[in-house]
């Protein structure tokens, strides 16, 4: 039986590997002093949602607003995918979006770019779209966390086809499935034939 760590992320800059040190702001202050009632020698995992690193910690003090912790090791080997995958969302209806944005980061997806279609119901405004971001990408790093991603999938500012269309053309494959295709077949056939 191993127990498994509890997964924290901080800015890169947090991280101090040359002094062997990581600081902890925010709220996860809150979170492993109060919620998780952590103790001084205790061991988390960090990720600064960069790179694809594991900082290994062991907490060595408690200030008020932050958590210092020693750095035991750097784990390099990374579980993400091998392909950087991003997903073009049409905005759909209620809160579907949410459940399609933590499915998504927990099957391994880079980035997710939500479309407004000339179909889409939901139209955004500007107030309400710097909101539903915030809160998508808290449920990206929630998804991320739950996971033990390595990398914080980034969820883009709403886009129109037409500016996700050109943002898709810096990109080595693009794929559209459609879901009337042989019963999704052609797709399936096209995605494994990607090499990684």
């Amino acid at each position: 039986f191993i127990e498994a760590m509890h997964l924290f992320g901080v800015k890169p800059e947090q991280i101090d590997v040359e002094n062997k040190c990581v600081t902890i702001t925010g709220g996860d202050v809150n979170h492993i002093k109060n919620v998780l009632r952590m103790q001084l020698t205790e061991e988390i995992d960090v990720r600064n949602g960069i790179d694809t690193n594991e900082y290994r910690c062991s907490i060595a003090g408690f200030e008020t607003d932050a958590v210092i912790c020693d750095l035991l090791f750097v784990r390099e080997d990374s579980v993400e995918l091998p392909s950087k995958v991003y997903l073009f969302q049409g905005l759909p209806k209620s809160d579907k979006m949410e459940f399609i944005i933590q499915k998504a980061v927990e099957l391994g997806v880079h980035e997710i770019i939500p479309v407004a279609t000339s179909r889409s119901v939901v139209k955004l405004d500007a107030k309400k779209e710097k909101s539903k971001l915030e809160r998508y990408n808290a449920i990206a790093l929630a998804a991320a966390k739950q996971c033990k991603r390595a990398y914080i999938p980034k969820v883009t500012q709403v886009m129109s086809m037409k500016e996700a269309v050109s943002y898709a053309k810096e990109m080595d494959v693009r794929v559209i499935p459609y879901e009337l295709a042989d019963g999704m077949k052609k797709t399936k056939d096209i995605i494994a034939s990607l090499k990684g």
